[in-house]
């Protein structure tokens, strides 16, 4: 078996008041989108646009699963676990998350998040580019159902859109 470095875990966030006695637990969005961009940058340079795109899926995916069991936890019903999402993506400032419909018997959903934290003020591009949050969604999804989904990007603030709006469907689902 592979020995690898930096399989996910916790203990990579490390001890914030120890490590930032001074400078704490908060930075600007624009140190956090110059890694964002800059990672996609050598991403696609390197393995071109489809690749870079489904790398930064899978690690929203990650994301997403990761945040949701630690900020989140178990929820009893769906009302509950939407309600619990909005608070910590709220609390931890990530963006403003709403349930615009669902159908819940067919487990297809289109939500928003206002206030993305990665594309929200960025100049119109013609294209989505919230990748990431795509994988993140589909990985929150997955924790409370147990099921996988396809998770695509439909708005975007890089589209002219002043809010990013996704469709979530069941990956079996056309």
């Amino acid at each position: 078996m592979e020995s690898r470095l930096y399989r996910f875990s916790w203990d990579f966030i490390g001890d914030i008041e120890d490590g930032r006695p001074n400078l704490g637990n908060t930075t600007r969005i624009e140190v956090y989108r110059l890694f964002q961009y800059t990672l996609r940058d050598v991403l696609e340079a390197r393995y071109g646009t489809e690749e870079s795109d489904r790398i930064l899926y899978e690690a929203g995916f990650l994301a997403g699963k990761n945040f949701c069991e630690k900020f989140v936890g178990p929820r009893e019903s769906f009302d509950d676990f939407v309600d619990g999402v909005q608070r910590a993506l709220l609390d931890l400032k990530v963006g403003l998350l709403r349930m615009e419909s669902e159908d819940r018997e067919n487990a297809r959903f289109t939500l928003t998040v206002a206030e993305d934290l990665d594309c929200s003020g960025l100049p119109d591009m013609e294209h989505a580019v919230c990748t990431y949050d795509e994988g993140f969604i589909a990985g929150i999804f997955n924790v409370f159902t147990g099921q996988d989904f396809d998770v695509k990007e439909i708005d975007c603030w890089c589209t002219g859109d002043r809010t990013c709006r996704f469709e979530v469907k069941p990956k079996s689902a056309a």
